[in-house]
């Protein structure tokens, strides 16, 4: 049995060898779905999980009151936010100092510029250092981690110590040769001892969150004066289980800094990350519909493709079908033979489209910026997907070889 399967085995990579131009114009077509399905996927996964590694860093616990949601309110057939007034330092401190629910941990930031130039001695960055203006939980709620150094303290934001904490591409830049800790950065002209150096977070949508300096909110409010700076608050439980009842808690409190009545909408946002989790969820499975729904259309007309080309196969050598009947050959082996054609063309389809498509991923991924990730479920997929439809083109064709009638066969010209 073992024989007779490698002797098919041979005589179709015989066959595929003859007809080089049209099994290499086959294998295109099938490697075209197969790159749609495997390339579309593995762009989707990349973002998926560089989307979710970004938020779900922020741990389950935690939750953000912004200005706006991540929704927009439909507002007859035209889509629109309503515009809801910026969170000032006010609101923001008001939070802080009225919402007592236990076992959390209130955090407040805000962007001071996404442009800075950060001296050291004599070398200097481009202007592309992002400050942040926060208190001594923002590190913690936002998952973020030390990898050198220590956080800030309780002294450090009441004292309005002129300290920072630096991301690591900061870090690389300036401080590389040298212990970062204790050295002295400048930026507008303020100087400050660097006590801490946080671990890589990598970039999201071109967003370097690697480049960028930390220091306390009192000291940024005094550097950046804007008066329509937007502050972000943050809520982090110990308990998970404690979780709903902070964040309504926290909307009730909020509510009451903004002096809304009871029958008024909030005109502000709140999210936590397992919602936004969820939300990517739903968004990313549209795109994996829309992937297979594209990629199955090609690879129909894949195995259209392999189908015409085996029955041209099957009318092209007639006569060797008729010869090999003649001398002994059994149906199943006529059958088995194109069987293992069109398998050997599917495959190869399969590998040249898992290649170009993990390929497509990756350069998308590079673009973009994003973490690239081996997609193996699409892999997977693919081999399946091209075994499948090398099975069904391959059927009709094996099923008429091996019905031939040898004599007529042998007199076919």
């Amino acid at each position: 049995m073992f024989s007779l399967a490698k002797e098919n085995f041979k005589i179709a990579l015989d066959s595929v060898k003859s007809q080089v131009l049209r099994t290499v114009l086959t294998v295109l077509i099938i490697a075209i779905g197969i790159t749609a399905l495997v390339g579309i996927l593995s762009a989707v996964s990349n973002l998926e999980n560089t989307i979710s590694s970004d938020f779900s860093s922020m741990g389950a616990n935690t939750f953000n009151i912004q200005r706006y949601e991540f929704t927009v309110q439909r507002h007859g057939r035209r889509e629109r936010q309503k515009i809801n007034p910026i969170i000032t330092y006010r609101n923001a401190k008001d939070f802080e100092d009225q919402y007592n629910y236990p076992y959390t941990k209130t955090s407040i930031s805000f962007y001071g510029t996404s442009s800075a130039e950060v001296k050291y001695e004599n070398q200097k960055t481009d202007p592309e250092v992002a400050v942040i203006g926060a208190n001594e939980q923002y590190i913690q709620n936002s998952g973020l981690e030390i990898e050198d150094g220590r956080d800030f303290n309780y002294f450090d934001i009441e004292n309005n110590n002129s300290v920072c904490v630096i991301g690591s591409d900061l870090k690389k830049a300036l401080l590389d040769n040298v212990n970062p800790i204790n050295q002295t950065l400048s930026v507008r002209g303020a100087k400050f001892k660097v006590i801490g150096v946080l671990k890589s977070k990598g970039s999201t949508f071109g967003n370097n969150q690697d480049l960028r300096m930390i220091i306390p909110l009192q000291k940024a409010r005094g550097m950046f004066t804007n008066s329509d700076i937007n502050y972000s608050i943050s809520v982090k439980t110990d308990k998970n289980d404690m979780l709903e009842g902070a964040q309504d808690y926290a909307v009730s409190t909020f509510r009451n800094i903004r002096k809304l009545t009871p029958v008024e909408e909030n005109n502000f946002g709140i999210e936590r990350s397992d919602d936004l989790l969820n939300r990517i969820g739903s968004i990313t499975t549209y795109l994996y519909l829309a992937a297979w729904i594209i990629s199955i259309i090609t690879i129909i007309g894949s195995s259209i493709a392999l189908m015409n080309i085996l029955f041209v196969s099957v009318t092209e050598r007639t006569r060797e079908i008729g010869v090999r009947k003649a001398l002994g050959a059994k149906r199943k082996t006529i059958a088995f033979q194109f069987f293992m054609e069109a398998i050997l063309i599917g495959q190869m389809g399969g590998i040249v489209g898992i290649l170009l498509g993990s390929l497509i991923g990756f350069i998308f991924a590079k673009v973009a910026d994003f973490n690239f990730v081996i997609p193996w479920l699409a892999m997977f997929s693919a081999f399946t997907i091209a075994f499948i439809v090398a099975i069904v083109a391959g059927l009709l064709p094996a099923i008429k070889a091996a019905k031939l009638d040898p004599i007529e066969s042998l007199r076919y010209e």
